[in-house]
């Protein structure tokens, strides 16, 4: 009888949820014993939509993307709760914190990223926990911290903070600020860059996004950096102005916030949403390569341990790391196959972002101020009235980057024109651009992707009974969720050929 080999896999977020439904898809727990350990006391989750449940679109629980009974449906050890010590290679054991030892033939690390704190005096106190009006916005246990916090009342049942910064302009923080908006919070949002976005976006494309910001009640502050946290009602250390939204009651717990260009920001809640890098500690004091991440090769193996591979925020991959979630699905089929001696690599992630924000419609496809940098055309319209901008960059006539803000109406099309690296003729990039509102929707053909970062094609979508059950099946919309409205759009135009319709 062939003894199993013991896979560890240490993490239990997305990346890891996803290399685990690749591997049972696979049978591999036929020759594995799987044991994933994760260091929240929550089931896996999509850290995607944290933002809808500070809205209030979601509730924490649908969140969940595997639940317990599931892994143990499957013969996988799921351990909650569990955070690991240290890495041994030389005993091909972890242990965690708690003494207990766990033996691998092969070892995961799915890691993630951890956020960075700006360095903003005030912000961490003498015992170096954060000030009780600080947030950061990165776990399902922060969202809920954050969300008390949002929805306190006084005795009266009046709220008790009204008032929050988002520190970072960034995907993650306009997702934040449009969130708190939608609850009746004052919300401003501080950005050291030039404009939004400043990472994704060109400069037209940031201002126009920070005029829908405006339009939603979010005001924006970009070229400014918070430098330093005090009591607003002491009066320690505010030099500049002060400025008040509005007269309404004093929060005893108030702060302000002082910016470097001297104003000083008048705030209940001080949320940080800019930053983030490469969980790497295991791995360095383990002896593995590290440099921006977890280096890696083609098989997402360790340069430094075969036996140990990575994938997710973690790793740096020819010198490129992520931090977006389609990259890391990708790697998680890739590294399933690898573990199941299937003949693939990775040869690096093609990029689709999407800003998951009630109101706002952003699209990111790779690079594309690098790109731009790199040589490529632009092709590029603007309509400031509208709200809308929309950039693609080319080269040899593919699309190897694009940026969209407002109408995205033919995103899908073009993300199959991206992913595929069709050659496009001369008008053709102009063309997938010159969409109105009005226009009839593109009718997808059954192989072009909808969902990017599950890799879903439309016609998987047709194939499904409803909605749930192109989620559950496909596990498209558990992304970013910007597929929804394409994937019910899907559903319903298959519903009107048919007399029973969709449910």
């Amino acid at each position: 009888m062939t003894t199993k080999k013991r896979l560890v896999v240490v993490g239990n977020g997305m990346a890891s949820t996803r290399l685990v439904e690749e591997l049972v898809a696979r049978g591999a727990t036929d020759h594995l014993t799987i044991t994933v350990l994760g260091d929240e006391p929550h089931a896996p989750y999509n850290r995607i939509l944290l933002s809808a449940v500070l809205e209030g679109t979601h509730r924490p629980e649908a969140l969940t993307l595997r639940g317990e009974e599931w892994y143990a449906e499957h013969g996988i050890d799921l351990r909650l709760g569990a955070r690991v010590l240290e890495v041994e290679r030389d005993l091909k054991d972890v242990m965690l914190v708690d003494g207990t030892i766990i033996e691998y033939d092969v070892l995961v690390l799915a890691t993630g990223s951890i956020p960075t704190l700006p360095p903003i005096r005030g912000l961490v106190k003498m015992d170096g926990s954060l000030h009780e009006s600080v947030h950061a916005f990165r776990s399902l246990g922060e969202c809920e911290r954050l969300l008390e916090s949002v929805t306190a009342t006084d005795e009266n049942g009046e709220p008790i903070n009204r008032r929050a910064v988002v520190v970072g302009g960034g995907l993650l923080g306009l997702q934040v600020a449009r969130a708190l908006g939608a609850r009746g919070i004052d919300t401003e949002v501080v950005e050291g860059g030039d404009h939004l976005l400043h990472q994704q976006l060109g400069t037209a494309a940031g201002k126009i996004l920070a005029r829908d910001m405006k339009k939603l009640g979010v005001a924006v502050y970009t070229g400014a950096r918070a430098v330093k946290l005090t009591d607003a009602n002491s009066g320690l250390g505010l030099g500049g102005s002060v400025k008040v939204l509005d007269p309404l009651p004093t929060n005893p717990g108030r702060v302000a916030l002082r910016l470097d260009n001297g104003f000083t920001l008048d705030t209940d809640l001080v949320i940080l949403t800019a930053g983030g890098r490469p969980s790497t500690a295991l791995a360095r004091r383990a002896g593995l390569e590290v440099r921006r991440g977890i280096v890696v090769d083609d098989r997402l193996a360790s340069v430094t341990d075969p036996e140990i591979f990575a994938l997710g925020d973690c790793v740096e991959h020819e010198g490129r790391v992520t931090g977006f979630v389609p990259p890391a699905w990708e790697q998680a089929g890739v590294l399933a196959g690898v573990l199941m001696d299937e003949p693939v690599k990775y040869d690096g992630s093609r990029i689709v972002a999407r800003l998951r924000a009630t109101g706002l419609d952003v699209a990111v496809l790779g690079d594309p101020e690098r790109e731009v940098l790199n040589g490529g055309d632009v092709v590029e319209m603007s309509n400031p009235v509208r709200g809308s901008h929309r950039k693609l960059v080319i080269r040899d006539g593919r699309i190897v980057a694009g940026a969209l803000v407002g109408d995205l109406n033919r995103i899908g099309l073009i993300t199959q024109h991206y992913d595929r690296q069709t050659v496009l003729g001369p008008t053709e990039p102009g063309d997938l651009l010159l969409v109105e509102r009005s226009a009839k929707p593109v009718q997808l053909p059954d192989d072009a992707e909808v969902c990017n970062c599950a890799g879903v094609t439309a016609g998987a979508i047709r194939a499904c009974s409803s909605f749930e059950a192109a989620r559950d099946t496909t596990r498209a919309t558990t992304g970013c969720g910007g597929c929804a409205s394409t994937v019910r759009q899907l559903l319903a135009d298959r519903s009107s050929l048919t007399p029973e319709g969709i449910k």
